[in-house]
């Protein structure tokens, strides 16, 4: 799943597992989606449900657990500790792959929209997708919560972004916005004294410390004009926290949510929280991340710390996580599990096999096999990869070549970009055969009536440029790879240069055998003017690739 988007609504309900099992299964109807978590509270009468996948399923899924809850919770009877709103208190979604958060913004505005229209709810929108700055804050909207919400609608400065402005006992108001990812991440001390985590809390959250006059413990607190508290801002921004000890783990921990962690990612506030321990004669041992966290997150943190050893940062997703997990420490408490905790990884589990994840033999028998996909085009991305893997692999090799020290950033640079390369075309290997496969699915339509005929022959139509785009796809992708094999061979470890001219073969091997796949399946399109601009495209694509491994040839020819 290339594109993925998290939901997070929270229920006002949190003692009947009955009501709280019907709106989660509302949520699951809609293929695609995946419950990640169900948090009841008793005291707060509230639950967080966790679920996530592609985003119109991710929408989808929500407006029907809005709407089950409407049927199932009675606000005018609920009570709790926390503060609430109406059946659905507040549903954000938070773009994790593949999805800007511009776009998380229409989907959870067009939610919001639907929301009103057809269930005639008052909605408001907030954080990222609200409308003006006064309801960017959830705590403002609430503000009077359900109790106040009568007389908060009859204000013409409250009246809701969609949905009616009229009092709805039994639903009570729904908030539904845009927000970043919250990371709940505890950072580990060998130390079992709360005060002493608490203060490189302080050190370390936005909101910092108040201010005293002489000692910055017992003194006097400063006031500012209005005789509000002065605070000493920490150090970094969008990050809450507090020291706490753990009786379970006989220690004391900085906890910490990171609010945005495009803004202080997860390594960031680790080695902040190393460098506070260790100025008040402390040690981090480790740290934990509560939850679920996106993929991005892990492999950030890896090659920031690869970054910080002068090592070469393209290397494999697996070896990322692997240098996260150690340098974070994430296994002093208990094994950290990657399939377990890493939002993509969890999706992924039940999901149909890709050829991407079988073996090098079981992708070789499976291309041998009756079937007629993989196919060409799939073998061609295959081969395509294979050629950016070893480009990427001269460049790590150059990065840590004896001599070369001061060269281990050029380097990593250009194993990271082949890195992307070979990505690309793995994931092109899938893409490729399900291509081929709707069309099959098109051909296998029934053509019975004349609608049935027109239906069959658009879908057709459409699936044929689909299986076109896809070998294109594949052509451009190994085509850019020769950019590596061409560095490599020109600047690379000279005693991998055969390896870079490898890399040049199996690019061009690619961009050849994806361009036969474009003209197979040119003859079905029936638009003549975009049969010529995709062999036009192709043609020009095949020419480049030529000459380039033409020159990278000679390159490697002139060194060997």
């Amino acid at each position: 799943m290339s594109r993925i988007v998290e939901c997070v609504p929270n229920f006002s309900e949190g003692n009947d597992q009955n009501v709280i099992r019907q709106i989660t299964a509302a949520a699951e109807t809609v293929e695609g989606v995946k419950l990640l978590d169900v948090d009841p509270g008793k005291a707060t009468n509230r639950t967080v449900v966790t679920f996530a996948g592609a985003p119109e399923d991710v929408v989808e899924a929500a407006f029907r657990a809005i709407k089950k809850a409407c049927e199932l919770i009675d606000m005018s009877r609920h009570k709790g500790a926390h503060p609430r709103f109406g059946a659905t208190d507040v549903c954000p979604l938070v773009p994790i792959a593949g999805v800007t958060m511009e776009e998380t913004v229409e989907y959870a505005r067009g939610l919001a929209r639907r929301v009103g229209e057809e269930l005639r709810l008052p909605v408001y929108c907030y954080e990222n997708a609200a409308f003006s700055a006064e309801r960017q804050n959830l705590a403002t909207i609430r503000s009077g919560e359900y109790e106040g919400l009568k007389q908060k609608l009859a204000d013409p400065r409250w009246r809701p972004d969609f949905g009616p402005a009229e009092f709805n006992a039994r639903s009570g108001a729904t908030v539904i916005g845009a927000r970043d990812f919250l990371v709940a991440y505890n950072i580990n001390l060998n130390t079992t004294s709360t005060r002493r985590a608490n203060a490189i809390a302080f050190d370390i959250r936005e909101k910092g410390r108040v201010l005293r006059r002489g000692d910055p413990v017992t003194g006097e607190i400063v006031k500012d004009e209005k005789g509000n508290p002065v605070n000493v801002p920490g150090a970094l921004k969008c990050v809450k926290g507090i020291g706490w000890f753990i009786e379970e783990y006989g220690i004391a921990q900085v906890s910490v949510n990171l609010t945005n962690i495009s803004v202080t990612p997860i390594h960031v506030a680790f080695d902040e929280a190393c460098r506070r321990a260790e100025a008040r004669g402390l040690r981090v041992t480790g740290s934990e991340i509560v939850g679920l966290v996106p993929l991005h997150a892990l492999l950030e943190a890896g090659r920031y710390f690869l970054r910080k050893q002068q090592r070469s940062a393209g290397v494999s997703d697996a070896e990322l996580i692997k240098i996260a997990v150690k340098s974070l420490g994430l296994n002093d408490l208990y094994a950290f599990k990657p399939e377990e905790k890493v939002i993509e990884y969890v999706l992924a589990k039940g999901a149909a096999k890709r050829l991407v994840d079988l073996s090098l033999k079981a992708f070789v028998e499976e291309a041998a096999s009756e079937s007629p996909a993989p196919g060409g085009g799939s073998v061609s991305a295959a081969v395509g990869a294979l050629g950016a893997a070893l480009g990427t692999m001269v460049a790590n090799l150059s990065a840590h070549k004896r001599g070369w020290d001061g060269r281990w950033e050029e380097f990593s640079a250009w194993a990271e970009k082949g890195k992307a390369r070979h990505d690309e075309l793995l994931r092109l290997i899938d893409e490729d055969t399900a291509a081929f496969n709707t069309l099959m699915a098109a051909f296998g339509l029934p053509k019975k009536s004349a609608a049935e005929q027109a239906e069959r022959r658009r879908r057709v139509q459409a699936a044929t440029r689909g299986a076109m785009e896809a070998p294109l796809r594949v052509m451009e992708a190994a085509l850019a790879s020769l950019e590596i094999a061409r560095a490599m061979a020109e600047i690379g470890n000279p005693n991998s240069v055969s390896d870079a001219g490898v890399a040049a073969l199996c690019a061009r091997a690619a961009v050849r055998g994806a361009f036969l796949n474009v003209k197979t399946n040119a003859k079905g399109l029936e638009d003549k003017g975009a049969v010529a601009e995709f062999l036009g495209r192709g043609a020009a694509l095949e020419e480049q690739a030529r000459a380039e491994e033409e020159e990278i040839l000679g390159m490697v020819a002139a060194k060997l």
